[in-house]
């Protein structure tokens, strides 16, 4: 454990991650992890500091952490996960005295209200609305395929469903034709509908201090809900120069002094840039141990340090690395999913083991044998990491990984 300095912040941790934890106790932050009931045996074996919390609980006593967490001293509070923004939003409101954080973290977990506050900003935007039931779905389905002139027995432009406040490809459907429409459960309902953009689609995550970019990754989608590498390769790097005037809009449309941003956009074939959407927790993938082995350095450490309003410039300035120029090789990752709807087996390819950028994988064998049916983007079953000093053989690999199968 590092020694902590009683000069610098301290910082609530929103939501249960080994990851973050471990980064704070190497900090020199003093730390709070702020956690449901069922983390506390852990806490008191190992000696983390912690306060119980149940996030799902919506009512008067709702106001009681961001108070206790005031009375302690707490200066920031950090979210780790989607269903933690909100509550970092509110509490950051009171401790800091700034009631448009709440506001803000609104935005931020609604994709209408999100993408509505980017219009404004003048941000491009695809198409959007929002529905309610699946009338709703089917009338935007033929509305966007009739502004695309399409004719009788053409096959549509696909529309893309997504959850309100959903984390990643959670929701997430390509919709095409009525029997997909019919397949959206009642329960999913309300959901944002967007028009279908052909283009390059990246991820970007932006460290942020006194209303600055301190930090600035491109992460590289080989195949969006798959697989992803960071840094991007020099064919997306190009395109860093208009990333950043993108991510200077953000800031300035969203209002951000302090913290961490996940935007997505895409890039057209005539070279217009789209934003898709942005969260503010770290993303998914393990992204932040991707760029720890890229870069070296620790991403979850770089969010206290950002949102740590004590922080100065200059100790900012000397945490973060170079983008791209720092970098030792490139690290990716690919999320498993079973091909088969049977299995019995965890079988690691021997292509995959035997390649020179395998490095690992955190697969465990079958629970059980029969796999779900794979629901919108699914959710994988484990990641496989590579490491390697080429982008277009790791981008070739983790593609290649898709026709491979790790469970029999």
């Amino acid at each position: 454990m590092a020694d902590k300095n009683p000069e610098k912040g301290y910082v609530a941790l929103l939501g249960w991650s080994l990851g973050a934890i471990d980064a704070a106790e190497r900090f020199d932050r003093r730390y709070v992890v702020v956690a449901p009931d069922w983390a506390e045996p852990y806490c008191q074996e190992h000696g983390i500091p912690y306060v119980p919390w149940n996030f799902e609980r919506l009512n008067d006593r709702s106001m009681e952490i961001a108070e206790k967490l005031k009375a302690m001293g707490v200066d920031a509070a950090i979210p780790l996960f989607e269903e933690t923004v909100e509550w970092a939003g509110a509490i950051n409101a009171v401790i800091q005295g700034n009631p448009r954080l709440h506001g803000q973290a609104i935005l931020f977990r609604d994709k209408a209200l999100m993408k509505r506050r980017a219009q404004l900003g003048g941000i491009r935007v695809g198409i959007f609305e929002e529905a309610h039931d699946r009338g709703d779905i089917i009338r935007f389905l033929k509305r966007v395929n009739q502004t695309l002139l399409k004719l009788d027995g053409d096959p549509n432009d696909p529309i893309h469903i997504k959850a309100f406040d959903k984390a990643g490809c959670l929701g997430h459907r390509v919709v095409r034709t009525a029997d997909d429409i019919d397949a959206i459960p009642d329960d999913e309902f309300p959901v944002l509908m967007e028009s279908h953009l052909d283009g390059w689609e990246f991820a970007v995550e932006a460290w942020i201090h006194n209303g600055k970019v301190q930090f600035l990754n491109i992460s590289e989608y080989v195949t969006l809900g798959y697989s992803v590498f960071v840094p991007a390769s020099p064919e997306l790097e190009a395109w860093r120069p208009r990333v950043e005037q993108e991510i200077e809009k953000l800031i300035k449309t969203f209002d951000i002094e302090n913290g961490f941003i996940h935007p997505e956009y895409f890039v057209t074939s005539d070279g217009t840039m789209y934003f898709g959407e942005v969260a503010y927790r770290p993303p998914g993938f393990k992204v932040f141990e991707l760029l720890e082995r890229a870069y070296g350095f620790n991403a979850y450490q770089g969010l206290i340090v950002c949102f740590d309003p004590k922080s100065t410039d200059e100790e900012v300035a000397a945490f973060f690395p170079e983008e791209v120029v720092d970098a030792t090789g490139y690290a990716g990752c690919f999320g498993v999913y079973p091909r088969q709807r049977v299995v019995s087996d965890l079988a690691i390819p021997e292509e995959t083991e035997n390649h020179p950028y395998f490095e690992s994988h955190e697969l465990t064998a079958p629970l059980e044998s029969k796999v779900t049916k794979r629901t919108a983007f699914g959710t994988h079953w484990g990641l496989v990491y590579f490491v390697g000093d080429d982008p277009g053989t790791m981008r070739d690999l983790l593609k290649r990984q898709e026709e491979l199968d790790f469970y029999v």
